[in-house]
């Protein structure tokens, strides 16, 4: 992307990353919302042969992707992310480092490469993430 000097030139870069950024973040919002309304379906339809266990399960789930739904609704709309989350892409890029160091063997190559991959798009986030933030 070398622009040197050229503040015209990272700024569209930054433009396309944000873009590459907000889409990824509509694709998983998107994800999320079709899990919900397919648990909370399944849940309307067969809640009365669950046990009690599998139900709370689920409801703690739900409880989970509503709040992961509205925090994309709030960076997608604002394009301010909450404090925390450089700290969250830190704690995890670290704790799966670990992970893979330890489980490497261990993980057949389908994990290990999308778990790889998962690592780039943290770091690139955090790169994304503290650049702006020194801006």
């Amino acid at each position: 992307m070398g622009h040197g000097n050229n503040p015209h030139g990272r700024k569209i870069d930054d433009l396309k990353r944000y873009r590459v950024e907000n889409a990824r973040r509509v694709d998983q919002l998107i994800d999320l919302v079709e899990k919900h309304t397919r648990t909370k379906r399944h849940l309307e339809q067969h809640s009365d042969i669950a046990s009690l266990d599998a139900l709370q399960h689920a409801f703690k789930i739900q409880e989970e992707r509503e709040r992961q739904i509205e925090h994309l609704k709030d960076i997608i709309v604002s394009g301010k992310h909450a404090a925390d989350e450089i700290a969250s892409l830190e704690r995890n890029y670290r704790y799966t480092n670990n992970y893979i160091s330890h489980h490497e063997g261990h993980m057949d190559d389908f994990t290990l490469q999308k778990t790889r991959e998962k690592q780039e798009h943290r770091l690139e986030q955090l790169g994304f993430h503290k650049q702006n933030d020194l801006q």
